[in-house]
């Protein structure tokens, strides 16, 4: 009897504490039928460059102005022995300009008695960067300030002083070799028509005919010869420029992918 009555006592109290459990919260997030999704980590999307190409042109005309800075263009450009050339005709190869110079010489004799033209304060301007609309060419401005110091013994004129402004552009080809390799090449580099200025800086006022005469022979002669300066050092600057670089650019200007942005 004391058994059963002990059987019957236990069973009373764990009903009695089943009751009481079942009236407690459940934990968080249990007792809940979980979604199809839940407890699977969520997709990722990768963070892509948002422009992986933009600071390509900016790296190449920084390179090329470098370039040409160090190459030496400024001194080289100020050592061109002008008048010599311009004496002798030797600036252009069908002459013009020792026919120009005598016909001058020939109506005003004094000019053939300049005394000096000297290059001074040579400068390398920003340069500027344009790509064909089928994207396998660039196009790089190279502009270039100069000033030149006529001593010439005229009376009433002195020395004059010029400020000279022009522009060459350079031709960036992509081009495959042989062996695959990629390479940047100068296609045509040539003075932009039109582009040449030339200003008189000491607000004297000489002889409008021989003001006329030289500008004349300058427009004529000064853009090939600093032409002829310019072009071989940006050929030989793409040579050496960055692998990386070369590569990333040449890769695009073959594809025909533009990356140069327009303004």
């Amino acid at each position: 009897m004391f058994l059963v009555g002990s059987l019957v006592v236990l069973c009373g109290l764990l009903a009695q504490s089943s009751t009481q459990l079942a009236g407690l919260p459940l934990p968080l997030g249990q007792g809940l039928p979980l979604p199809l999704n839940q407890g699977l980590p969520l997709a990722v999307t990768p963070v892509l460059p948002s422009n992986p190409t933009g600071h390509l042109a900016g790296s190449f005309t920084d390179a090329l102005s470098g370039g040409l800075l160090s190459g030496g263009l400024l001194g080289i450009l100020e050592n061109i022995p002008l008048l010599d050339i311009l004496k002798s005709g030797e600036g252009n190869s069908n002459g013009l300009v020792g026919g120009l110079l005598g016909k001058l010489t020939s109506s005003i004799p004094l000019l053939n008695s300049i005394l000096d033209i000297k290059i001074t304060d040579a400068q390398l301007l920003e340069l500027g960067l344009v790509q064909s609309p089928d994207g396998h060419r660039l196009y790089v401005t190279i502009p270039l300030g100069l000033r030149l110091k006529v001593n010439t013994p005229l009376v009433g004129i002195g020395i004059l002083e010029l400020a000279v402004k022009l522009n060459i552009t350079a031709e960036v080809l992509a081009v495959k070799d042989n062996q695959g390799r990629i390479h940047l090449v100068l296609g045509d580099c040539t003075h932009s028509p039109g582009s040449l200025q030339i200003t008189l800086l000491n607000g004297l006022s000489p002889l409008q005919s021989v003001l006329d005469s030289l500008t004349g022979i300058l427009t004529k002669v000064l853009p090939d010869l600093v032409q002829e300066k310019v072009c071989p050092l940006v050929n030989g600057i793409l040579s050496r420029l960055d692998v990386t670089l070369v590569h990333d650019i040449a890769e695009l200007l073959i594809h025909g992918l533009q990356f140069v942005i327009k303004i």
